[in-house]
């Protein structure tokens, strides 16, 4: 009876030995997945412990040029932050604003931001529209800040106010202490017409209209009474432009065509859709490592993909498309093709807002695409530098270095000497680099490549070789690109700049006392308080239809045809998501995409 025992009791310990390791397993698993839930979420969990924001006001019997007053509320010591517009370069500053520093109020037609990388992929039911969007007044609930669903139509820079236009011709001025303008852009024409016959693609409204669009043309199309002709023109998808918005629209369409419509439409309409490409260069995705545009246009002639280069776009009707390609001996052929849809997607240029503010200031406002500001990101021709600029409506001026060639070399060498030697160029590119933190990387590259500047090859720079050396980097020193990640990095940067300027006046009088002596004083308060704005370019991709590509700079580049790619593109925007909210909405939408496929419903 006791040997019998003993294994029994060993058996027992055995199991409660492999449930407490079940356990442990399952405490430590859960508790994992809680923290990166919470971490993911931290803001989203601590705003709900906020008080709501204080209702808004107007001045009593007080108007201002026909318009009342908005009286917003206004904390002794805190200055009043007005951020214009909710796109990623307003909202990333409102991310990394400390809670307490400012009394925040955000002005913009649109309640919610939208994360623009995957509208794409709403056009044609890949993600669903709430899926992209996050409501603003979630975002500010963190500053307890105040929001007005309004657009800015004029400013006073002398009494420091907005006028803002409500729902309707309402209209109200709103003060401000500091102003963040980031209101975005708009689609350049370049002398086209017709545009009132092409779709774009900036707001979800735009990729409502554009599923609807779609899904009426293939419905319009399998109808028996459609002539053959119709059928093909409404079956022609056009994109004028061979960026990255263009290119991942056609690619999004190609897979809605070839893993959902092939399955509920007859093999005759699916042979007759056409995507054409319609691109002003002589690549698309120029932006990018050629070796991308090469690789994305291959994709896209496997896809059977027209792509269309050197061409510009005449003009649009209802029904056809005007372009005209130039060739390499000089001559111009005109051509027009049927259409059933046309998406706008070209450059950029200023909004009616961002080109009222220029023309306020016409001494220091020249640029004609975009609000011109400096390495503080505050705009140029404001005294005070009050008021700040970013994202798509704003551009960065650089310093020209050529300008200063005589200083910059009399400082980099001996004196008594007409040459730099090399020891005396590497303590030169360190303290250039610290004065110009935005030319760093290519002044390093200029100590790299010290040798092939030297042309004599006799180890010392001259005058003439440095002139060249500062050429190099001046033509570096090129205008951002009009990506969200510039956009982003600039919003964290005003934001967290914002947040230092705030406790420092707070906390140190005397840099106070200073910045009220004058306008002059406060901007120089606040920018030798914070340093100056750089870029760190992360890379850019692109979707190419069962493909991704994506160019880090200088030459680095990746690409492939094939799923790892595709949910690497996806995991890459998956992890920039503003919120834990639309992080868990896109894992279902790819899930359901992925189960069911996309939604061939019209509504």
């Amino acid at each position: 009876m006791a040997t019998q025992a003993e294994p029994e009791a060993a058996s027992g310990r055995g199991g409660r030995r492999g449930f407490t390791r079940t356990l442990a397993y399952w405490t430590v698993g859960t508790g994992t997945l809680s923290t990166l839930l919470y971490y993911m979420g931290k803001d989203e969990i601590e705003a709900l412990d906020k008080e709501p924001p204080v209702g808004l006001t107007l001045v009593p019997n007080t108007l201002y040029k026909g318009h009342p007053i908005v009286e917003s509320p206004h904390t002794e010591r805190r200055e009043r932050l007005v951020v214009l517009g909710s796109g990623w370069g307003a909202v990333s500053t409102l991310k990394a604003l400390e809670c307490d520093a400012y009394d925040v109020m955000v002005i913009s037609p649109d309640n919610y931001f939208i994360f623009t990388p995957l509208l794409p992929s709403v056009t044609v039911g890949t993600v669903e529209f709430r899926s992209v969007l996050e409501a603003i007044r979630r975002i500010i609930k963190r500053t307890r800040g105040s929001y007005i669903e309004a657009a800015a139509v004029d400013i006073d820079l002398d009494r420091k106010m907005v006028l803002v236009r409500q729902t309707g011709e309402e209209m109200a001025w709103v003060p401000y202490d500091r102003l963040v303008v980031g209101v975005g852009a708009q689609s350049i024409t370049h002398g086209a017409t017709g545009l009132e016959f092409c779709h774009k693609l900036k707001t979800i409204n735009d990729a409502r209209s554009i599923r609807q669009h779609i899904m009426a043309n293939f419905e319009k199309a399998v109808r028996p009474t459609t002539p053959l002709e119709e059928k093909q023109r409404l079956l022609t998808f056009v994109v004028c432009g061979g960026g990255p918005t263009g290119c991942e629209f056609a690619a999004e369409l190609y897979d809605f065509l070839t893993e959902d419509l092939k399955h509920y439409f007859p093999k005759a309409v699916q042979q007759m859709v056409r995507v054409v490409i319609v691109q002003s260069q002589d690549h698309i995705l120029n932006m990018m490592d050629s070796v991308i545009s090469e690789f994305a246009e291959r994709e896209f002639a496997r896809h059977n993909m027209t792509v269309i280069t050197n061409s510009r776009v005449q003009s649009i009707g209802e029904t056809t498309l005007r372009y005209s390609t130039k060739h390499p001996d000089g001559s111009v052929t005109q051509h027009e093709i049927p259409q059933g849809f046309v998406l706008w997607s070209t450059g950029l240029s200023l909004a009616p807002f961002t080109k009222l503010l220029c023309e306020r200031l016409p001494g220091a406002q020249k640029n004609r695409h975009a609000i011109t500001v400096d390495e503080h990101l505050r705009v140029k021709g404001v005294a005070d530098g009050s008021v700040y600029a970013l994202g798509d409506c704003a551009t960065v001026e650089y310093p020209h270095l050529l300008g200063s060639i005589t200083e910059l070399f009399d400082s980099a060498h001996h004196a008594g000497s007409t040459e730099i030697t090399r020891a005396e160029f590497r303590v030169f590119v360190k303290e250039a680099a610290a004065k110009y933190p935005c030319a760093a990387n290519h002044l390093f590259t200029l100590e790299r490549d010290f040798d092939s500047f030297d042309t004599n090859g006799n180890g010392r720079i001259s005058i003439d070789e440095f002139e060249h050396m500062l050429e190099y980097v001046d033509s570096k020193l090129t205008a951002l690109p009009a990506l969200a990640q510039v956009a982003s990095q600039e919003g964290v940067y005003l934001g967290h700049g914002l947040s230092r300027l705030a406790a420092i006046y707070a906390g140190d009088e005397d840099a106070r006392v200073r910045a009220e002596a004058s306008p002059e004083a406060r901007r120089d308060v606040e920018a030798s308080a914070i340093a100056p704005f750089m870029y760190h370019h992360r890379g850019t991709l692109a979707y190419l239809g069962r493909a991704a590509a994506a160019d880090f700079g200088d030459g680095r580049a990746l690409r492939g045809s094939n799923l790892a790619a595709k949910y690497l593109w996806r995991s890459v925007y998956w992890s920039q998501q503003v919120s834990l909210r639309t992080r868990l909405l896109l894992a279902m939408d790819w899930l359901k995409e992925l189960l069911f496929g996309r939604d061939i419903s019209k509504f």
